[in-house]
């Protein structure tokens, strides 16, 4: 084992939304732990949302990393060496009922095993600052593995080998936002040929589900969202009908569009509003099933009428990871992309981690929709 390293880490340190480029100390990796060169990570709303409340500080958030291993630790399960690529994705126990039967994403111990900061095993940190006189820590492990770094502590769950020349800025993304909206259509709705489907929100996420609509050949698409320009991609993407989240007819013409099925017959929501939650459910039509992506927040209630709901068979579930087993579900995307069939080109853009502010603020604004930070 090698003596700790040094690491550049974006790190939040208060809840107004930025962050700080530092210089830290990493230690070496535990028994079940690696450590990765971090060549890209993208940025997920997730962070965002992270980074205005909820958390301790400080703190090193990214979840979407992918990189290089420099290091291993001792007692590791599965085999991974020195030299291979690696993209990552959240952490699991892989122990309880819902790992044990191929639901990780729903893992009873989620929230210590990705959002603790520390390590479970022994309560230590993965991060110190540089100040020999009075150093102080710092939380990470985030999801596993805080690709908010250079340099970075990851879990063994939380790893995905691939082949050494693996596009890792391009599927970076895969460990997060892509596989929620991919997962959410074939995994939890497991959308069928020929069906309706509606998705609010044309971000990263609800494109991703787009395209998995296209690509399972379900008729219409419906996309909504505000943003002009994200509408003509969707349509560019497969989606057969789009219109404005605005619309104040919205309603009247998706059940118009649905006719023949009294309604949509699936309907995912990747914007967390609650009124466009509440519309997405009211448009189901017989035996429609609707999932949530987005984070609504816990003090925000969504309104269900449990009469129609029950009368009409539909069905109103919640989407964490798009169900995904990653061990399967990623390399499944990564030969999709391969193949041309999930054009992930259009959702990405890159940039510098010296311009890290500038990649927050085009996500923020809209302009990008999937921003990655190049570590290298």
């Amino acid at each position: 084992m090698t003596a700790s390293r040094t690491t550049r880490a974006l790190v939040l340190r208060k809840y107004d939304g930025t962050l700080e480029l530092e210089t830290l100390n990493v230690t070496a990796p535990g028994p079940k732990e690696v450590l990765v060169e971090m060549h890209a990570s993208g940025i997920c709303h997730t962070d965002l949302t992270c980074m205005k409340e909820g958390f301790p500080v400080p703190y090193i958030l990214g979840h979407e990393g992918a990189g290089t291993i420099l290091e291993v630790g001792s007692d590791l399960t599965s085999k991974f060496s020195p030299g291979e690529s690696v993209l990552l994705t959240f952490n699991h126990c892989g122990a309880c009922t819902a790992c044990s039967s191929a639901h990780p994403a729903y893992c009873q111990n989620f929230i210590p095993y990705n959002m603790g900061g520390r390590r479970l095993t022994d309560g230590t940190f993965f991060y110190n600052t540089q100040d020999s006189t009075d150093p102080s820590h710092v939380l990470g492990g985030f999801f596993g593995q805080s690709s908010f770094a250079s340099h970075a502590i990851v879990q063994e769950n939380s790893l995905i080998k691939v082949p050494k020349d693996t596009n890792l800025a391009l599927l970076a993304p895969l460990g997060c936002g892509i596989q929620t909206g991919a997962g959410c259509v074939i995994n939890t709705l497991a959308v069928k040929k020929g069906s309706s489907i509606a998705i609010f929100g044309a971000g990263a996420v609800g494109l991703s589900a787009l395209i998995a609509a296209k690509n399972v050949s379900a008729s219409p698409i419906i996309a909504v969202d505000l943003v002009e320009s994200r509408l003509d991609l969707a349509q560019e993407l497969g989606a057969t009908h789009v219109f404005k989240g605005d619309d104040k007819n919205l309603a009247e013409e998706i059940r118009k569009l649905t006719a023949m099925t009294g309604g949509v017959q699936y309907g995912i929501d990747a914007t967390g509003v609650v009124p466009v939650i509440e519309l997405m459910i009211d448009v189901l039509g017989i035996l429609g099933k609707a999932a949530t992506v987005g984070v609504t927040g816990r003090d925000k209630k969504v309104a269900v009428d449990a009469t129609s709901l029950m009368s009409q068979g539909k069905s109103y579930v919640g989407c964490t990871e798009g169900d995904s087993n990653p061990p399967e579900f990623i390399p499944y995307l990564a030969s999709e992309i391969a193949a041309g069939r999930f054009p992930i080109k259009k959702l990405v853009k890159t940039y510098p981690v010296a311009e890290y502010q500038t990649a927050l603020a085009d996500m923020r604004s809209g302009k990008t929709l999937k921003p990655v930070l190049l570590w290298k």
